[in-house]
């Protein structure tokens, strides 16, 4: 068994097809045949029907797919990440959500460039989850995010909370007042923008069956998690692609949502910005990046971070990453 043979296979169960396969791999249909021949010879199984069309997978065959093809994913990452270590790039590519850049992060990176004009920084719209993807690929180096990751190849540091405010259209009966509760907005269309979700919630909602009898389902959009802790559903929901959709849809009269207070300056000519008055109403901001390689720029951008922090009077603890056994 080889990685020829593997490759070929998961190619193959991919695509349902020796023509398709050997469009994709540039092998010619024969060499597929034979490697796939020789991956069943040395296993003793079968592993994809040829009898049918489009091909389909055996029960050993899908087994082994699922397996081996987490297998081969994880031994293109660290072939990726050696590559990296023994080469490091001379740019800084960071990875963002939409969210920061209304924040700091401007501030952040005039601050590293101030400090380090040498430095080349490249920066990329790109959502938490997808962010995950695009370190272990090398497309980012780090990655400003909203939520917190479960992955073995990453590391990650809490940067700082930040509390959410109610975005109202100007002329809502709710906009005179300066603080809001989560429970006088309940009655209210609530519009629905994060791209990603919350691990599986330990936090259910009832939703009515088809008998009216009230089944409870784990909440993981995370506008609703915060609802959904203090036991509310909101009357009615919409949901959009992102978070500019969502204050057009505001500022429109269609509804109200929750952002990160540093975007309390955006449309404000047609929506108004309101405390909540939940303490935990916030939305943290988390840092990202690989475990085993730790970009050399990374500890001058964490140093502007802080730096920019202190000078905003923002509370925060002062954290590093570690690569092999090092704190960066």
């Amino acid at each position: 068994m080889d990685l020829k043979q593997l490759n070929a296979f998961i190619a193959i169960a991919d695509l349902k097809s020796f023509s398709a396969a050997a469009s994709k791999t540039g092998l010619s249909q024969p060499t597929l045949s034979r490697l796939l021949k020789q991956l069943e010879t040395d296993m003793g199984v079968e592993l994809i029907d040829r009898y049918h069309r489009p091909l389909h997978l055996t029960e050993a065959g899908a087994f082994f797919y699922d397996k081996i093809s987490t297998i081969l994913t994880e031994i293109d990452t660290v072939t990726s990440m050696t590559q990296r270590l023994s080469a490091p790039s001379a740019a800084l590519n960071i990875g963002f959500v939409p969210s920061v850049l209304y924040g700091l992060l401007p501030e952040v990176i005039a601050k590293l460039k101030q400090s380090h004009p040498d430095i080349e920084v490249n920066l990329k719209d790109i959502s938490s989850y997808q962010q995950i993807h695009a370190l272990k690929s090398g497309d980012i180096d780090i990655g400003f995010g909203r939520f917190a990751h479960q992955d073995p190849w990453i590391q990650q540091i809490l940067l700082r909370h930040e509390r959410y405010l109610v975005a109202l259209p100007k002329a809502h009966p709710l906009a005179d007042s300066d603080e809001q509760r989560l429970i006088d907005l309940a009655n209210n269309r609530l519009i629905l923008y994060h791209q990603t979700h919350l691990p599986i919630s330990t936090t259910a909602i009832p939703i009515k069956s088809s008998n009216d009898q009230p089944s409870f389902e784990p909440v993981t959009e995370p506008l609703l998690h915060l609802f959904a802790q203090y036991g509310i559903s909101p009357f009615m929901t919409t949901t959009v692609s992102d978070l500019q959709v969502a204050l057009g849809l505001v500022a429109a009269g269609e509804g109200i949502t929750l952002v990160p207070a540093s975007l309390k300056t955006v449309r404000t000519e047609q929506i108004v910005y309101r405390r909540l008055l939940h303490e935990n109403a916030t939305s943290p901001i988390y840092l990202h990046t690989l475990k085993d390689f730790v970009h050399p720029k990374i500890p001058d951008l964490l140093s502007a971070i802080y730096q920019v922090y202190e000078r905003r009077g923002i509370t925060y603890r002062k954290q590093s990453f570690a690569s092999q056994g090092k704190e960066y």
